[in-house]
């Protein structure tokens, strides 16, 4: 099941539409207020949200989103005015896993909502068990998609572990942004590198001194070092 809170009601009830007729569950939601009540009796599978919306804004209700331990995974895609570069940072900062800007194209949308449900599938998959993934004091235990910096557990959003694992897959080797782009986000980003940079901040943010294992290679991209 896929929500979407947006107040405006001809975006909110055309993407429920296009979704439901495409056979991909999706509720409409108009105010913060009604998506919380819908969120107490089912987790969606990802949220689409808008910043500008009445009684909370988007970034307080994706802050919510990411506090909770039942939703801190659940994937999220801000809705962003047209030029909002700033909205667009601020989601990434606050965990989004990814942005549309409107006036967007309802084929671009369905594209973008079906590769984060793949991956956020696949990170359900139990083929991974017993696998673990570790650089310095960093540890990834993928049958729990638990993650811990310095023996301490470190929450993260799905694309931050995703991110964290390529570089820890491909450690020792530098990884520049267009193929993190094309890894992670399963499309073009038509040259949006803030997005990884964004991302990779936030990531070194949060495993704190761990998160210096992260190497920046000016002008190429990121890397993880070897042991």
């Amino acid at each position: 099941m896929i929500y979407i809170l947006e107040d405006d009601s001809s975006i909110r009830e055309l993407v429920v539409y296009t979704l439901c007729h495409m056979d991909i569950m999706a509720k409409g939601f108009e105010k913060p207020s009604e998506f919380w009540k819908a969120v107490q009796e089912e987790i969606p599978e990802l949220v689409l949200l808008d910043i500008m919306l009445p009684e909370e804004d988007g970034i307080s209700v994706l802050k919510k989103l990411r506090s909770d331990s039942d939703t801190t995974y659940v994937p999220v895609i801000m809705l962003t005015a047209k030029g909002g570069e700033y909205d667009k940072v601020l989601g990434l900062d606050s965990g989004a896993d990814d942005y549309v800007t409107k006036p967007f194209g309802m084929m671009e949308l369905v594209s973008r909502i079906k590769a984060l449900l793949r991956r956020s599938r696949r990170m359900d998959s139990p083929k991974e068990v017993e696998k673990m993934l570790s650089a310095g004091d960093i540890c990834v235990y993928l049958d729990r998609h638990k993650v811990k910096a310095q023996g301490e557990e470190v929450v993260l959003t799905l694309k931050e572990y995703e991110l964290l694992i390529y570089l820890l897959e491909n450690k020792g080797r530098v990884l520049n942004r267009e193929q993190i782009l094309n890894k992670i986000w399963d499309y073009e980003f038509d040259g949006e590198s803030r997005t990884v940079d964004v991302h990779i901040r936030t990531l070194r943010s949060k495993l704190k001194e761990a998160g210096n294992i992260i190497e920046t290679v000016r002008g190429v991209g990121y890397r993880i070092g070897e042991d």
